[in-house]
């Protein structure tokens, strides 16, 4: 059975820096032939977003919104991906989600993260 598990949101100023964690369990993490993991995030009143994706062990793509201040990465050993936040801005304020396509579509329960004075 596929989990997702994110931790790591919270409350930051602008400016700030977050780290975001997705633990994963139920597939073969560094079988990059079967699994493509991104992240997402939603504002409240707003469509949920492709945030960063990595396909295989380092080929990441960002959203424009973000290009230059997060960083996507993963560590096999541990079976966990990341989502280095840097220079917050109120804008980033949503829950993220962690996401994987294994056969289909699986997702985590969400972190929030609040960006604010």
């Amino acid at each position: 059975q596929v989990q997702l598990v994110e931790s790591g949101g919270g409350v930051v100023q602008p400016g700030g820096s977050l780290r975001l964690s997705c633990v994963a369990s139920g597939f073969t993490f560094d079988d990059y032939r079967t699994n493509f993991m991104k992240w997402y995030r939603q504002a409240p009143g707003k469509e949920r977003e492709l945030v960063a994706a990595i396909a295989g062990p380092i080929s990441t793509s960002y959203a424009d919104s973000v290009k230059g201040r997060f960083i996507l990465s993963r560590d096999n050993a541990k079976r966990t991906m990341y989502l280095q936040m840097n220079n917050l801005k109120p804008e980033d304020t949503a829950v993220y989600y962690c996401n994987v396509i294994f056969g289909r579509e699986y997702w985590g329960q969400g972190t929030q993260v609040t960006v604010s004075t």
